[in-house]
């Protein structure tokens, strides 16, 4: 007859089978809560709207800048210095008499170079029927020059000197008037201003866009940046990636542009 088995052995079995079932019941739990924490913790993502807004504004020039070149010839250095002399003297006169300030004129050193023409000779060398070409130089004198230039926030004087600087030309000076260069000297605060209005028309069209789509709002500005600042010619829609900085017009339009991004509520 067999032994019939001890109750030792249940006894050892089931306790061990009983803590695996309640180790990783605890395990199953302990992740179930760490990962409903990280649920609960967890921010909902938002919605955002990008958006572009501009702003546009006429300025007209409170600067000019505008200068005449004045050249004289002679036969020799001092010559063609003193023929410079007198006419330069004749062009600060003429801006003097239409009322330029004596500080708005600057002269700048008088530059005087020589002249040479190019002569060229055909001959035949001697006792040969054999061509000859040669060339040189000959001096044809002395020619100087001279830039008078002005700075003036009286830009329309300034005008009208410029186109009629050229009368001199029946006294015998040789004068060259170039085209004014405009500019706006306030523009810095001018910027800041067009900043604030190409944001607030920012807000506004991500407004338009939002009431157009539903009940969505315009939330709070999570970011913006600067865009290219164009100042053009009045009328003119050129853009430049770098910017433009227009100096050839007196007016002038300051186009600013702005990128916003909202949250959407």
């Amino acid at each position: 007859m067999s032994t019939p088995p001890t109750p030792v052995s249940r006894k050892v079995a089931l306790p061990f089978f009983s803590a695996v079932a309640v180790a990783l019941g605890l395990a199953g739990s302990v992740f179930i809560a760490a990962t409903t924490w990280k649920d609960v913790r967890k921010k909902p993502e938002k919605n955002n709207i990008r958006i572009t807004g501009s702003a546009r504004k006429r300025i007209t020039s409170d600067l000019i800048q505008w200068s005449a070149a004045v050249e004289a010839r002679g036969a020799d250095r001092t010559a063609a210095y003193v023929a410079l002399k007198g006419g330069t003297e004749k062009v600060v006169g003429f801006l003097r008499a239409q009322g330029v300030k004596e500080v708005e004129i600057q002269t700048e050193s008088a530059a005087i170079i020589e002249e040479f023409e190019i002569i060229k000779e055909d001959k035949v060398l001697p006792n040969t029927n054999v061509p000859l070409r040669s060339e040189r130089r000959e001096s044809k004198g002395f020619k100087a020059k001279q830039v008078v230039s002005v700075n003036s926030t009286n830009v329309p004087q300034i005008e009208k000197v410029s186109r009629e600087i050229t009368t001199l030309l029946e006294q015998g000076v040789d004068v060259a008037s170039q085209a004014p260069n405009y500019y706006y000297t306030r523009l810095g605060e001018l910027k800041l201003e067009m900043l604030a209005e190409a944001g607030k028309d920012a807000r506004s069209r991500a407004e338009n866009i939002l009431n157009s789509a539903g009940n969505s709002h315009v939330g709070k500005l999570v970011y913006a940046d600067m865009g290219i600042i164009n100042i053009n010619a009045a009328n003119s829609t050129e853009t430049s990636n770098e910017g433009n900085n227009d100096t050839t017009s007196r007016d002038k339009d300051i186009i600013t542009i702005v990128h916003a991004e909202y949250e959407v509520e």
